[in-house]
């Protein structure tokens, strides 16, 4: 029987894949009805799979990625839930993107679906001088 981080991460990938060609509904097969979404593109959280199907919607057909790589993904599992976190890297043409990515995975009786994510792009700040502080 596979371990509850590699069953999270296969599901991940599973569906980072079907986004890459431009697919987002993968990750809609993989997430609990209840989900919550936030996303930097979005002023607010999206509350549900409905309203989560809708946004995807309207992003079907625009993604294409030509290889990523999730960076440093942990799984840290508590009972039936676990949390996944990781740093993404996407490469489209010459054009690079990174992002953090958090979600949290509930056990349901169809399998581990996601409950919610959270996903930000990635933009390290200059930590201040000593004179500046």
């Amino acid at each position: 029987m596979r371990e509850v981080p590699d069953l999270v991460l296969a599901a991940e990938r599973a569906a980072l894949d079907r986004w890459a060609v431009g697919d987002p509904f993968g990750f809609l097969e993989i997430c609990a009805p209840c989900v919550t979404y936030f996303d930097p593109f979005l002023e607010r959280r999206l509350d549900g799979a409905e309203a989560l199907r809708q946004y995807y919607e309207s992003l079907r057909g625009k993604v294409r990625i030509d290889r990523y790589e999730l960076v440093n993904p942990r799984v840290d599992v508590h009972g039936s839930v676990a949390v996944l976190t990781f740093n993404y890297v996407s490469w489209s043409g010459s054009e690079t993107s990174r992002w953090n990515c958090s979600e949290v995975y509930v056990e349901t009786p169809s399998g581990w679906r996601i409950a919610q994510t959270h996903w930000s792009i990635t933009q390290p700040v200059a930590r201040p001088t000593d004179s500046a502080l």
